[in-house]
């Protein structure tokens, strides 16, 4: 749902290792490699990011494996109280059932479309341990929640990670560190070494998050995700960065020797935008993480079942549908994205400050634009 751009990627030849081996999170929150300066006493923030160990209200004792499947993933956007600002915890509840109910293969928090970046540490793991509730207590506690964990520094990514486990998420989401971008060791060595260093000390599987317009530009080749991806608890990679071609280089290099029957790639590979999602399927790519499917996930899966079944003219008549709402919310960004929701739902709200809340009649130009969308969305 974001802009993004076809700059391209070197080829590689890689080999890899096999990611069939399990992972096993770890259930004591104390979890530290030995050896490691990224341990759980460093948790000590400030105010505006402070930490704590009984932020989840679920208590969780045990987590269960979640496994990751092709089909369409949504990164779930935050909603807000309208006076305060506060967490409306109930319609994040709600709103996650509601997608659940749609078919979606898991649901992401902490994306660029939850507002992380307006969250603290305290909130984050509540949207998340919320997050988990709803769906545990309707009925889909099967669904994985990947959890937006990137940071600037090593360490509060990895505390980001061991807080996501905590509240009852399954996989991180990390995007690339980018502020000292400048100081970087050269050939993209800080980089390596930044996402093994959070992989070893994770206690749940890391997912790459590429998306060059949120971290000043950085733009990860399909060799630094075809080499991060032979750590055993690094397994898939959201693209939103557009390029089929580097999606189509790293499907290849990561698929298993011979063909499975298995709906659970052993290195997922996912479009980060619903209007490329025909592209990306023809790519070899196992789905989209896509903000558009927080307004119209029955369209997002439709799209993906019709060429899944060899309905390829129906698929890309849905997809033109898909792309054009897709371009609203582009546009709008959260910003319209939400506004829209509000006008055809009934619910969305505004973000947070400082961003701004839309008028009375840019709510309006924001649901028109989407009510093609809208319409083919409750047609399913």
């Amino acid at each position: 749902m974001s802009p993004h751009s076809d700059a391209p990627s070197p080829t590689g030849s890689y080999t890899r290792r096999s990611h069939n081996l399990p992972i096993r999170p770890v259930t004591n929150s104390s979890f530290r490699i030995a050896g490691s300066v990224y341990s759980d006493s460093e948790a000590h923030y400030s105010s505006s990011f402070e930490s704590t160990s009984t932020a989840s209200s679920l208590d969780i004792e045990e987590h269960p494996s979640r496994p990751l499947v092709s089909g369409v993933y949504v990164p779930t956007l935050c909603f807000f109280e309208p006076e305060t600002e506060d967490l409306d915890l109930e319609t994040i509840a709600t709103h996650a059932v509601r997608l659940a109910k749609a078919g979606v293969a898991g649901i992401a928090t902490q994306g660029s479309n939850g507002e992380a970046v307006h969250l603290s540490h305290s909130e984050r793991q509540q949207v998340t341990s919320t997050t988990r509730k709803a769906l545990r207590d309707a009925g889909y506690n099967h669904l994985p929640i990947i959890v937006g964990c990137g940071a600037q520094s090593t360490r509060e990514a990895i505390q980001l990670c061991k807080e996501a486990y905590r509240s009852g998420g399954d996989y991180a989401l990390v995007l690339p560190p980018s502020y000292y971008a400048p100081l970087f060791a050269p050939s993209s060595k800080s980089i390596l070494k930044f996402f093994n260093d959070v992989a070893d000390a994770s206690p749940i599987p890391l997912i790459i998050y590429n998306y060059p317009g949120a971290v000043s530009g950085i733009d990860l080749s399909s060799d630094i995700v075809i080499e991060l991806s032979r750590h055993s608890n690094i397994v898939g990679v959201k693209l939103t960065c557009g390029n089929t071609g580097k999606l189509n280089r790293i499907v290849a290099a990561t698929k298993p020797a011979k063909p499975t029957a298995s709906n659970v790639p052993s290195f997922l590979v996912l479009g980060g935008s619903a209007d490329f999602t025909l592209q990306s399927l023809v790519g070899g790519g196992h789905g989209i993480l896509a903000g558009l499917a927080n307004i119209s996930p029955k369209a997002c899966i439709k799209t993906i079942e019709l060429f899944n079944s060899g309905y390829l003219a129906e698929a890309q008549a849905m997809q033109e549908v898909v792309a054009r709402g897709d371009w609203a919310a582009i546009q709008g960004g959260i910003v319209g994205t939400k506004a829209g929701m509000q006008g055809c739902f009934g619910y969305g709200g505004v973000a947070r400050s400082p961003l701004p809340q839309p008028s009375k009649e840019e709510t309006q130009r924001w649901t028109s634009m989407f009510k093609e969308l809208v319409t083919l969305e409750k047609s399913l």
